[in-house]
């Protein structure tokens, strides 16, 4: 669990990113964070593992209050946080395992990362993701070689290989084309609803998280002012995290997400696919 106290924090400069950022993220539980350019959304999810450090309040990550620890400590607590990017932060010239057993750095000593020797339960563990995320096939490819959705997806193995307690990920779907965004979304809620994995999730696609999380949280100059489920996120709300606009579209295009598209619909059935049933099939398919 994960759990954030009167979190505040203020540049050199005078700016505040963030003021009094009080929540609790449930074990399971992926929270969508939504907000506009420069609402605090990243600078939370660094200020979460100390990337960037808060000026007050605490972080809970279980019993571990994270602004409280030494260099040292916290270098051994983060191993218990997985991070995602949207630029995948990938070694190209490395292979598929190669990254995703990188996951596993913060446990080996210097000498046996640096000849690249992991243990073979390390190793074990590096491929049952890769058939988790669909890229069993990929092992030895490196991973210049691999399309955006294919190394998005090296990236969620890595995160996983940490055996981590939490994921904080940062616009995992900037990069993607709609459809691959849909599947990467649908692969990581799956992910931490079968390991009881705690997310936030830094998105600035509000449909593609109204459709996926069941949580949104609405920073408007580093305060929140929405924490809710997804469908109280009206044009009311959406107006107080943005600023006026017409927001009828967006909502309608959230609406007619939660329909069945038809590309993700297996051939002489009419009830809707479960997620895991979905992944399956585009799997066989090839598409993912």
């Amino acid at each position: 669990m994960l759990r954030l106290v009167n979190l505040t924090k203020t540049y050199r400069t005078g700016d505040r990113a963030l003021t009094d950022v009080s929540l609790t993220v449930e074990p399971g539980q992926v929270v969508g964070l939504i907000g506009p350019s420069g609402a605090g959304k990243s600078t939370l999810i660094r200020c979460i593992n100390r990337l960037v450090e808060p000026s007050s309040g605490q972080v809970f990550l279980g019993d571990t209050e994270l602004t409280g620890l030494g260099r040292g400590a916290l270098r051994r607590s983060r191993r218990r946080i997985g991070m995602i990017f949207q630029e995948y932060a990938l070694v190209e010239r490395l292979t598929v395992m190669e990254n995703v057993l990188s996951g596993r750095l913060g446990y080996v000593g210097f000498w046996r990362s640096f000849f690249r020797r992991f243990p073979p339960d390390a190793v074990s563990t590096a491929y049952r993701l890769l058939d988790r995320v669909g890229l069993s096939d990929h092992v030895d490819k490196r991973a210049d070689a691999l399309s955006g959705g294919q190394r998005q997806r090296v990236g969620i193995a890595r995160a996983l290989a940490q055996d981590p307690d939490l994921l904080l990920i940062d616009e995992p779907t900037a990069s993607l084309d709609p459809k691959t965004s849909r599947q990467i979304m649908r692969l990581i809620v799956e992910i931490c609803d079968e390991s009881g994995l705690p997310a936030i999730i830094n998105i600035h696609d509000v449909a593609l998280a109204q459709q996926f999380v069941r949580r949104i949280i609405g920073l408007q100059a580093g305060r929140v002012v929405f924490d809710g489920p997804p469908d109280q996120l009206d044009e009311t709300v959406l107006t107080t995290i943005y600023g006026e606009e017409d927001w009828s579209a967006t909502i309608r295009t959230a609406h007619d997400d939660d329909a069945v598209d038809p590309t993700e619909q297996a051939e002489g059935h009419d009830e809707r696919e479960t997620p895991a049933e979905i992944l399956d099939r585009e799997r066989m398919a090839g598409l993912s």
